[in-house]
């Protein structure tokens, strides 16, 4: 398996730390409200990242933090007057809600900042001890140009971004040694949620959250750690620095980044009205399509969302669960085949091939759509019951691996829903055809789609 480093900027080997087993830390949200499309992104690459390893017989140790205190929290708790945990554990909730909806497993553990300020304070407590780090007025500062490595995920030079982008630098500058240095605490502000430390009450900068998080879950070096390009600089840098000062030792062996996500070829941007929300894609899909969409480029390529790509991963998934569909109907309709049958193995090789080659899930799902193909025409053919049940065992096992669910989703029809359904079979038997489609008009306007079938009538939601 070959991994892209943004460390090295090339493909490397992956070989964990520990035989069998990847610890992986990814960066997750900051709640104060519901997630985003752009958030969707490496929740969705990187639940694929740790099932492909499980597939692979690795045991994961996935960690993904909430952070629960920052600006925006506490400007939402403000504004609605209430404390800032009111605000963070309401959309800590919804945002579990929305990873279901995408597939997204619970990680190992999802500690929050908020339970880890102990452990933050004994970190920069440790930092000012080691040389690393200074107070001035109740803030600390991490001591940039005393750790010699700083720059090296991001390739950037420290005195170029001191003298060419001003808009990098964090404010409090007079208070600085170096206006490249980065906050560790900052003090208590009237409003704000704070806690005791040594430099007075006060709460974490954002960098030293998932640092601590970080090591106390998976240890003071992780295999993997990942989130999207937004954060190499300056929230990966300054995790590099204040975690390898502090302990010593390399923090991540590999770092991997998603592209970022464009919105009809443009920034997703409030102002631009092109913003999105993984509740509002849920109005209108089912949240399936959003995760095959999101697999269908390669995480470190730019994704494009439109409605018409949309669309096309909408009808690229129905046509995998159809295929499903027809071989769990098949296999139990079908008479078991006396003799042999040529293996469907080649398609797991280049699933895997494609996988292994930096967990390139557009040409993982091209091997899928191979197989589905092959499937469809092996079903037509008239093959036994144990060709189609092996097609249908590797078809359920490379889609759990993309987090696709082909099993049939067992829906209830609600007392009007299923009065209408009976109703319009009453028609068709009367030939009263005008109603019948008009009830059919009706049901597909509540998200129902009747199809008739030799078999009877099923049904489907839009």
């Amino acid at each position: 398996m070959r991994i892209y480093n943004t460390l090295s900027g090339r493909k490397e080997d992956f070989r964990p730390i520990e035989e069998g087993k990847v610890r992986m830390y990814v960066c997750g949200p900051t709640v104060y409200n519901l997630i985003h499309i752009g958030n969707a992104r490496p929740m969705i690459f990187f639940d694929t990242v740790r099932r492909y390893f499980e597939y692979k017989n690795y045991e994961v140790n996935f960690v993904s933090n909430f952070t629960d205190v920052d600006d925006k929290i506490i400007k939402a708790a403000n504004e609605e007057g209430v404390d800032a945990s009111v605000i963070s554990e309401r959309y800590i909730e919804e945002c579990k809600k929305d990873m279901a909806g995408m597939g997204v497993r619970p990680a190992t553990v999802h500690p929050k900042a908020t339970e880890e300020i102990d452990g933050m304070i004994k970190m920069v407590a440790g930092l000012i001890e080691k040389g690393f780090a200074y107070e001035k007025n109740g803030t600390v500062y991490f001591r940039v140009r005393a750790f010699k490595g700083y720059g090296k995920l991001s390739h950037k030079n420290l005195d170029d971004l001191k003298s060419g982008n001003r808009t990098l630098l964090v404010t409090g500058e007079d208070e600085k040694e170096d206006p490249m240095d980065f906050v560790l605490w900052k003090p208590k502000k009237e409003g704000e949620p704070s806690w005791p430390s040594p430099w007075g009450d006060g709460r974490p900068g954002w960098h030293i959250e998932c640092s601590v998080m970080s090591q106390k879950y998976l240890g003071e070096t992780v295999d993997i750690h990942g989130g999207g390009e937004d954060l190499v600089f300056p929230h990966h840098e300054n995790e590099i620095a204040q975690s390898e000062a502090f302990s010593g030792k390399p923090f991540s062996r590999y770092w991997m980044h998603n592209a970022f996500l464009n919105i009809d070829n443009r920034k997703m941007s409030k102002s631009l009205g092109n913003f999105f929300t993984v509740r509002d894609i849920s109005e209108k899909y089912d949240l399936q399509v959003l995760r095959f969409f999101m697999l269908s480029a390669h995480y470190r390529s730019p994704l494009n969302f439109s409605a018409e790509l949309m669309e096309a991963a909408k009808n690229g998934l129905e046509r995998i669960l159809n295929a499903a569909s027809a071989l769990r109907d098949y296999v139990i309709k079908a008479q078991a085949a006396d003799g042999t049958y040529e293996s469907p193995e080649q398609f797991r090789a280049k699933f895997e091939a494609a996988m292994d080659d930096d967990f390139n899930t557009a040409d993982a799902i091209s091997a899928v759509f191979e197989l589905v193909k092959y499937a469809n025409t092996r079903v037509a053919s008239g093959c036994g019951k144990d060709e189609a049940e092996s097609l249908l065992s590797l078809l359920e096992e490379l889609c759990g691996v993309l987090g696709i669910n082909t099993e049939p989703v067992e829906a209830s029809l609600d007392a009007e829903v299923e009065a209408l359904i009976k109703e319009r079979q009453a028609a068709r038997a009367e030939k009263n055809w005008a109603k019948a489609d008009e009830i059919r008009d009706r049901l597909t306007g509540m998200g129902i789609i009747l199809e008739d079938t030799k078999d009877g009538v099923k049904w489907k939601k839009a």
